[in-house]
C-alpha cells in the first residue's frame, strides 16, 4: 500500500512554525541576557555610589537603606523572570523536537537528515546541562547566578543592619547572621526554581 504524500500546506506550515520557533527562542535567549546584564549593571553602578557615599556617614546609612533595598527586590523579580524565560526556552526546543519528528517521516533521506542523534535537546537525550546531575543543573542556570549574587547582596544588608541594631556585638557575629540570610535566601530560590521545573509538562 503506498504512503500518502503529505500536502504541500502542511509541509509550509510547520516549516513556518519550526522557523517562529526558532526565531522566538533566540528572542527569548537575548532576553536572558539582557535582563542579567541590567541587574548586574544596576548592581555595580549602586556599589560605586556606595563607596561615594561612604565617605559621609550621615548620607551613608539612608543610602544603603534605599538602594539596597531596591536592588534586592529588583534581583527577586530578574531571577524569576529568567526562570520563567528558562521554561519558555524548553516549551520552544519541545515544539521544535516535535516538529523534527514529523519530518522524519516524509521518507527517505529525510529521516537522516533529521536524527534525534544530530538534534538538540529533548531529542538528544543528553542534556548537556545535566550530565554533572540536576543539582549542579540547578546551580548553574543564569537565573541561580543572578539569584545567588542577589543573595549574598541581602546578606551583606543583613549583616549592616544586625552590625547598627547590636553595636556592641562582635562583627564576627553579624557577619555569621548575614551568611545564614544568604544561604536561606539561596536555598529557597533553589527550591523555588525546582518547584517549578517540576510543573513543566514532559
Amino acid at each position: 500500500m503506498e504512503e500518502k504524500e503529505t500536502p504541500p500546506a502542511i509541509i509550509q506550515a510547520l516549516t513556518t512554525e519550526h522557523f517562529v520557533l526558532q526565531g522566538a527562542l533566540s528572542a527569548n535567549t537575548g532576553e536572558v541576557g539582557t535582563r542579567a546584564s541590567l541587574y548586574i549593571f544596576s548592581l555595580s553602578s549602586s556599589l560605586v555610589a556606595l563607596g561615594f557615599a561612604s565617605r559621609s556617614p550621615e548620607v551613608f546609612v539612608p543610602f544603603v537603606a534605599i538602594v539596597l533595598p531596591a536592588v534586592f527586590i529588583l534581583g527577586v523579580f530578574t531571577s524569576i523572570r529568567l526562570v520563567d524565560s528558562n521554561l519558555e526556552g524548553i516549551v520552544f526546543l519541545n515544539g521544535i523536537a516535535r516538529i523534527r519528528r514529523f519530518y522524519r517521516t516524509l521518507g527517505s533521506p529525510v529521516p537522516e537528515q533529521f536524527s534525534p542523534e544530530f538534534g538538540r535537546w529533548p531529542e538528544n537525550q543528553v542534556p548537556p546541562e545535566l550530565q554533572m546531575g540536576p543539582f549542579v543543573g540547578f546551580l548553574t542556570t543564569t537565573a541561580s547566578m543572578v539569584a545567588f549574587i542577589n543573595s549574598i547582596l541581602a546578606g551583606v544588608g543583613v549583616a549592616l543592619l544586625v552590625g547598627r541594631v547590636f553595636p556592641e556585638k562582635q562583627t564576627l557575629f553579624a557577619w555569621l547572621i548575614g551568611a545564614g540570610a544568604a544561604l536561606v535566601l539561596m536555598a529557597l530560590f533553589l527550591m523555588y526554581q525546582k518547584r517549578r521545573y517540576d510543573f513543566l509538562p514532559a
